[in-house]
């Protein structure tokens, strides 16, 4: 069994049972092994690459050295040196884990944004992914073209949501505690496949995995997996 994840131009296969070779990069310069051969970003990039070019599977990023007599780094501190290499190994399309134990710099590579205006340019990501999350928005249509907006054409969108089975009442529509429990805000499997289609997708395909039944509440609203090509 392996699994295929595409970075770009490229394609890492995962094979069970093998393992993936990782080189090693350490963007801080007080690191017990090369933190003074690799100081500089252009210097830690080409570091990269040849690890790339002589077999390494996968890059991994430090910004914080092991050793146990230094003070820990400030997460902002430890996400500027980070940051920065992350971006231009992805830019060349090498696929990098972050070796760090700090929420705020593993978030720190994430942009900032809403689902209705992403800030990304056009056809930049090959995948959208999303877990019960557009059926919160009030304006589901613009999420689903900002999606389409992003990705490169025969990209594909894959989420799981909730989608309406039979129309609920308007008063349970109308309820903020309905909405934030995922409920208010579902549309049906035929306004959804609708939505997506208008925003310019295709091979548009709907799989209904659980019903639900609330009860004291009229209709009948379930769980999902959606997935289409741009």
């Amino acid at each position: 069994m392996s699994l295929r994840l595409r970075l770009r131009d490229r394609v890492l296969e995962l094979r069970v049972g093998e393992p993936l070779v990782m080189g090693i990069v350490n963007a801080s310069p007080e690191s017990f092994s090369d933190g003074s051969r690799v100081g500089d970003l252009d210097t830690q990039v080409e570091l990269a690459l040849r690890l790339r070019e002589v077999g390494a599977d996968l890059i991994d990023v430090g910004g914080e050295s092991g050793v146990t007599d230094r003070p820990p780094i400030d997460p902002a501190e430890e996400a500027a040196r980070v940051v920065p290499l992350v971006e231009r190994l992805a830019a060349a399309g090498v696929a990098v884990s972050v070796d760090t134990w700090k929420a705020g710099v593993a978030n720190a590579s994430f942009l900032k944004g809403t689902i209705e205006a992403i800030p990304l340019p056009d056809a930049s990501v090959d995948v959208v992914i999303s877990n019960c999350v557009i059926n919160l928005a009030a304006d589901k249509h613009a999420v689903l073209r900002e999606a389409r907006r992003v990705l490169r054409p025969g990209g594909r969108f894959a989420v799981a949501d909730m989608v309406a089975l039979a129309e609920l009442p308007a008063d349970v529509k109308r309820s903020l505690d309905q909405w934030a429990g995922c409920v208010a805000g579902t549309i049906s499997v035929d306004e959804y496949a609708a939505a997506l289609r208008d925003a310019g997708f295709n091979g548009i395909a709907v799989e209904v995995t659980r019903e639900v039944r609330l009860e004291g509440v009229d209709g009948a609203i379930a769980s999902a997996y959606i997935r289409a090509t741009a």
